[in-house]
């Protein structure tokens, strides 16, 4: 794994979050601050209705795109999410985006979320390297102690694939998200402790 941060160990988990050089990479993906410039390579792959089913958030257009990517920068700014491009090395492009949110650096409490990838890449295993490289970094470099997760409880593929990666089910929050088209979600949680992850 590498990170750009070469004195990272001195540094509190905050202001290495909230660096807009930061990189999180292995041989395989890079994961990195998310800009404006990306737009024109997420619009090749972000407007695709199929991505957004689950999503609390939809994409139609390249207007919707450039909101949604500007809303994340603020959230950035305010230190509330920390926004990844998913980039694939092998295929030499972005596949997806993720974030880290949710950050109590008290309670060393952090969640991993706001996450998608591209119909195309879905099933290369990507997914499982990119949440690796987050969960390590979350734990081994940052210190934290308790990972979280949530998705949509009819996300049945999502919620597989966070137990693939060793997920607790903790439960679920009735009627908790407003998505689009006036859906009301119900939102289960999942959460991973530092003692308990396998790498």
């Amino acid at each position: 794994m590498n990170y750009l941060h070469k004195n990272y160990k001195k540094m509190k988990p905050i202001k290495i979050l909230f660096n807009p050089k930061l990189i999180i990479e292995n041989e395989n993906v890079s994961l990195r601050i998310v800009s404006m410039d990306d737009i024109p390579f997420l619009k090749k792959i972000a407007i695709d209705k199929s991505i957004w089913t689950y999503f609390t958030d939809e994409i139609n257009s390249l207007q919707d795109l450039e909101i949604y990517v500007k809303n994340l920068l603020i959230q950035f700014a305010d230190y509330k999410n920390v926004p990844f491009i998913i980039y694939d090395k092998k295929k030499q492009q972005i596949v997806g985006m993720s974030s880290f949110g949710n950050i109590s650096e008290k309670d060393q409490r952090i969640e991993i979320g706001w996450s998608w990838i591209a119909p195309v890449a879905q099933g290369s295993g990507i997914n499982k390297e990119y949440k690796d490289l987050l969960i390590n970094f979350a734990f081994k470099e940052l210190g934290f102690v308790r990972l979280e997760f949530k998705t949509d409880v009819l996300n049945s593929k999502a919620r597989r694939a966070l137990e693939k990666i060793g997920a607790i089910e903790e439960g679920v929050l009735r009627s908790h998200t407003l998505m689009h088209h006036n859906r009301r979600r119900d939102t289960i949680y999942y959460s991973i402790l530092q003692d308990e992850w396998r790498n």
